[in-house]
């Protein structure tokens, strides 16, 4: 899936339009870019975690030529997938509706319950 296939998506389930989708993960992506500049990282409960890692200086080899070379030390964005997406990856779990859809759902039946027993 591209850039564009997402914002369709988005526009698709949230029920916007196509530029305001678009508007809404440029937001979104700025948004984490700018926390991961600041050496800072994101973290999406059940999705997963954007941080930023350290690599150390080291020596490498130049393939061409067989040379040792000097790499030096620098950040790398990262990113860690949480257990929710894990499992959505490994076919464990369907990926479906938002938690907060299916707890408002839920709480309903807990009340209805409640009332029965009174």
């Amino acid at each position: 899936m591209n850039r564009a296939e997402l914002v369709e998506k988005i526009a698709t389930s949230v029920g916007l339009s196509k530029a305001q989708a678009d508007t809404a993960l440029a937001a979104t992506l700025d948004a984490v870019k700018k926390e991961l500049g600041g050496g800072g990282s994101v973290s999406l409960v059940g999705f997963g975690t954007f941080s930023v890692s350290k690599r150390a200086a080291r020596k490498g080899k130049n393939p061409r030529t067989g040379e040792t070379i000097k790499i030096a030390a620098r950040k790398v964005p990262k990113f860690s997938a949480g257990k929710e997406l894990k499992m959505i990856a490994n076919g464990e779990k369907k990926a479906g509706a938002p938690k907060a859809a299916a707890a408002k759902k839920a709480a309903p039946k807990k009340a209805v319950a409640k009332a029965k027993k009174k």
